[in-house]
């Protein structure tokens, strides 16, 4: 019984008390080399989904070997996001965290190597921790990195991301079983 209840029947009053809690979104983190191409473009593609489908998602975009030096998305990235319609202008690069690991229900690497790094550092995060383009097709498909490469480089990632993207989250949705 909480405090609440205590007091009211300590005063006289009999009533039910019932507290309601909030469904819990499902939580999608998206992970890459530093946070400023491939993940960035995943987050923001996804939130568009999860906005124009109306789901309870929650999305966040991380690095497993951020750059202090380089925090900003890249810009071919962030052009072409723009001309979805989509402003990746003020992210800023950031380190998976512990926290995040704990709290994200699956977590979609871009690459093999990004899972098995991330495995290293977070054991615990094995049964969700999984490849985009595995979990997104059922076949083994990783995310080229652009990073420093032409404009074509990066129309094909963004294309590959928006093509594995709304697959993912109905798959990460029906895994939690969470509406």
């Amino acid at each position: 019984m909480n405090a609440i209840a205590k007091l009211l029947v300590a005063g006289g009053l009999l009533m039910s008390v019932s507290i309601v809690y909030a469904d819990e979104p499902t939580k999608i983190a998206f992970v890459d080399t530093g946070n400023t191409g491939r993940s960035v473009t995943a987050e923001a593609i996804a939130n568009e989904y999860v906005a124009a489908k109306k789901l309870h998602v929650a999305i966040i975009s991380r690095a497993v070997d951020m750059d202090l030096f380089g925090v900003a998305p890249e810009a071919n990235a962030a052009t072409l996001l723009k001309q979805r319609g989509l402003d990746v202008s003020a992210h800023r690069a950031q380190q998976v965290t512990a926290n995040d690991v704990r709290h994200a229900d699956v977590i979609l690497t871009m690459t093999a190597k990004h899972r098995d790094k991330l495995l290293a550092l977070f054991a615990e995060a094995a049964d969700k921790t999984f490849v985009l383009g595995e979990f997104a097709t059922g076949e083994a498909r990783e995310i080229a990195d652009a990073y420093g490469k032409p404009m074509e480089v990066y129309e094909a990632m963004v294309a590959q991301v928006a093509d594995y993207v709304p697959s993912a989250i109905e798959k990460a949705i029906a895994k939690t079983g969470k509406k």
